[in-house]
């Protein structure tokens, strides 16, 4: 499985992204998919989570509310909506896929990554 990551740039303080993870190669569509993210100097960290129905998110208390995922099996592609973003936001996203069962938070618990894309948010 392939993963490539996209969207990322520059938002100001209160503003939108849009990420987008398109995956290629086995289909993705039963794994678990997600996105962390991964600041200067700090561990990478769990931003979402969606499982491959769709049916079932999880999300870091940091971003509840304000960031949004989904998936489109028929595309392989998996969204991430950031609203009402905050300079705390910036970081380069990852998404990942992992064929576990359960929803993981832990990045050891994925199997494929993409490359990243930056996020940077202005105040």
């Amino acid at each position: 499985v392939q993963l490539q990551a996209s969207g990322g740039g520059l938002a100001q303080a209160g503003g939108s992204l849009r990420l987008s993870c398109t995956g290629s190669g086995r289909a993705e569509s039963r794994y678990y998919m997600a996105w962390f993210r991964q600041a200067p100097g700090k561990d990478r960290e769990f931003v979402a989570a969606i499982n491959w129905s769709g049916g079932h998110t999880r999300y870091a208390d940091s971003v509840k509310g304000r960031f949004t995922i989904s998936r489109d099996n028929l595309e392989n592609k998996v969204d991430l909506q950031m609203n009402s973003l905050k300079s705390e936001d910036t970081a380069v996203y990852f998404c990942a896929a992992s064929s576990s069962l359960l929803v993981q938070t832990r990045p050891s618990h994925y199997n494929y990554w993409g490359q990243g894309t930056q996020v940077t948010v202005s105040s």
